[in-house]
């Protein structure tokens, strides 16, 4: 029984074009991966300030991981409330401006921890339609009540908080959406926040490191919680939530994915406050990465692409979802490696190219994936 079921829905995901199934990578080589010997140029990565191939931090982790253990062996309220790592997670909390710091064995469990834990059923969660998955399933495990409105619609936003007046709301968003690459409406989110008084999360995992002063973020002064990632800019792993020191006190005591994870080692936080010193003198590859950026979208859009995106995430529409793998399928051939977007990651009928530029992208690059995309949409 079970297993008819796992062929039949396979089968309907390769009809529907969503069949999934990455090609094996060799190895990666600053912007290029490795594929059966042959150098690709990729645009299918987080590491936006290219610093997860740079030899200072590969140097800096394998010298906190000679000097450390290799495992926490414990979760943090067993064995594994190392002294490392909360100079480190103090330190996060000072330099993006929080009360605390806490971190976290992966992003999506950063937001499966947070939203699951502090709120319960009675509470009312507002989120923005374009949230990531994570972000989704915590609520769904929170029990609360949840209501999306229209993607980055401070119109909708205001119609959903006045509906729920009487009770108060959470509203759930980011700061730098994954997939559309917009920025959040920050000052519009504000202005609502100071009328309405509704408590904040924001998911700057994707702005962290890569933009605002220093690699702060965007959402400074209107979330209550915000969480980032080591995994993308920072070019780690794990994650961290920057918040109230009395809700690191809650989460500690009845968080069940922190509670029962193997924390992060020593190691990590060691390298993590190496780290924060590196990020804050990235400014010469965040201004790198803004103008690279600019210059993928400029020339998508001379060429009649639709393109969408406010920064390093540059969205190019495809639509059909069999046509957006074939894309990036032929790109592959020609040496370019680029994510095809499709449901549910995106809308049905709405794959994209998700376009990840970094630090590392020359006008040349910019100048091969145009080409790229120009010969094989085209075919």
């Amino acid at each position: 029984m079970f297993a008819e079921r796992y062929r039949n829905r396979l089968l309907s995901q390769k009809q529907a074009g969503l069949y999934r199934l990455p090609p094996e990578v060799a190895g990666k080589e600053g912007k290029h991966l490795l594929f059966d010997g042959r150098k690709v140029l990729n645009f299918a990565s987080n590491d936006y300030l290219g610093l997860s191939t740079s030899d200072e931090l590969r140097r800096l982790v394998s010298e906190n991981f000679r000097r450390y253990s290799t495992s926490s062996s414990s979760s943090r309220l067993v064995s594994g409330n190392y002294a490392v790592i909360n100079q480190a997670e103090r330190a996060y909390a000072d330099f993006f401006g929080y009360e605390e710091a806490l971190f976290f064995p992966s992003g999506y469990q950063a937001n499966l921890g947070v939203l699951s834990t502090l709120f319960e059923k009675g509470d009312t969660i507002i989120f923005d339609k374009h949230i990531h998955a994570s972000s989704v399933k915590g609520m769904v495990l929170s029990g609360a009540e949840f209501q999306g409105y229209n993607h980055n619609s401070m119109v909708h936003l205001r119609k959903r908080l006045e509906k729920g007046r009487v009770g108060g709301a959470a509203v759930l968003t980011e700061s730098l959406f994954s997939m559309d690459g917009d920025f959040l409406d920050i000052r519009g989110f504000g202005d609502l926040k100071r009328e309405y008084g509704f408590f904040s999360i924001i998911d700057e995992a994707h702005a962290f490191g890569a933009l605002g002063d220093k690699g702060r973020g965007l959402g400074g002064g209107v979330a209550d919680v915000a969480v980032g990632t080591f995994g993308k800019a920072f070019g780690l792993f794990g994650a961290f939530v920057l918040l109230p020191g009395a809700l690191k006190e809650y989460l500690f005591n009845f968080s069940s994915p922190l509670i029962y994870s193997t924390t992060l080692p020593e190691a990590h936080a060691a390298s993590a406050l190496d780290l924060l010193e590196m990020i804050g003198r990235c400014d010469d590859g965040r201004d790198n990465l803004r103008e690279i950026s600019r210059l993928m979208r400029d020339g998508l859009r001379r060429e009649g692409f639709h393109v969408s995106g406010d920064a390093h995430i540059i969205a190019l529409t495809i639509g059909e979802e069999n046509k957006a793998a074939a894309v990036s399928k032929g790109l592959l051939g020609e040496d370019i490696f680029v994510l095809p977007a499709r449901y549910p990651t995106v809308p049905m009928g709405k794959a994209i190219l998700r376009i990840s530029m970094t630090a590392l992208h020359t006008e040349e690059d910019v100048s091969y994936f145009i080409d790229g995309v120009k010969k094989i949409y085209g075919e």
